[in-house]
């Protein structure tokens, strides 16, 4: 069942967190298996079920990481073990850093590195932050349009992210 659906709240990539909390907990309250602890095995089942959709429901809706990779795999436009087709002034740009990245001398040349990984990291941020802030208002057709571009700075987001690991990675050499 789509969380949103379940919680009785609008799609958002953020939703608001006072009703998420309000929903959870009732909801806790009307689905703890120990109320029902005399009922039929069926109904029991039933309700640990709804129990445990509450709970995954709740985990997923309250991490705004989360929440984005669930809008997206509600529109099919996240699948594990997909390959997307990124920018190639994007990846161009990744395989300069990974290749200075290998080429690093000093902990300056990591310091300069570290800093321009991270002013991509915030530019995607904004740009992010842009993209879901009146996702709720725009029509299907607009929605479908703003997804495929949400979806193109999450992989984006993905790939930096192993970036950022093998940054760590050579951070413990300086």
């Amino acid at each position: 069942m789509n969380y949103f659906e379940f919680y009785n709240i609008p799609e958002s990539f953020k939703p608001d967190s006072a009703q998420i909390k309000k929903q959870f907990y009732a909801f806790s309250k009307q689905f703890h298996p120990d109320f029902h602890a005399n009922a039929e095995d069926e109904k029991q089942q039933e309700i640990l079920e709804l129990s445990t959709l509450n709970n995954k429901a709740y985990q997923t809706l309250s991490d705004p990481n989360k929440v984005l990779e669930y809008v997206l795999k509600l529109h099919e436009l996240v699948s594990e073990g997909a390959k997307p087709s990124l920018p190639a002034d994007f990846l161009m740009e990744m395989m300069d850093i990974n290749e200075r990245l290998m080429e690093i001398e000093n902990a300056e040349q990591f310091g300069e590195i570290g800093a321009e990984v991270a002013a991509i990291e915030g530019d995607m941020a904004e740009e992010l932050n842009a993209l879901t802030n009146d996702y709720e208002t725009l029509n299907k057709t607009a929605k479908e349009d703003r997804l495929n571009h949400i979806a193109n700075i999450y992989y984006r987001q993905k790939y930096l992210l192993r970036i950022k690991e093998s940054l760590d990675t050579f951070a413990a050499r300086f």
